[in-house]
């Protein structure tokens, strides 16, 4: 489950991240780009990634050290 949830952390800060890089004027599906003011975007959206790996492989640890 902590997998998944970092997985979900790392394509919405990476995705939110490129649209902004892209300067993208479309709708984006990328929360952080809703909720926050413009400044924040992409430091938001760096945050949400790394946040993202770290638990994506805390979560892959814990299924390789517990197999069942």
């Amino acid at each position: 489950m902590i997998e998944l949830l970092g997985i979900l952390l790392v394509v919405q800060g990476v995705g939110g991240l490129v649209n902004r890089i892209a300067d993208s004027s479309t709708h984006s599906w990328f929360v952080q780009l809703h909720l926050l003011p413009e400044a924040a975007h992409i430091p938001a959206s760096v945050a949400l990634a790394l946040v993202g790996l770290v638990l994506a492989s805390i979560g892959s640890a814990r299924r390789k050290k517990n197999p069942s």
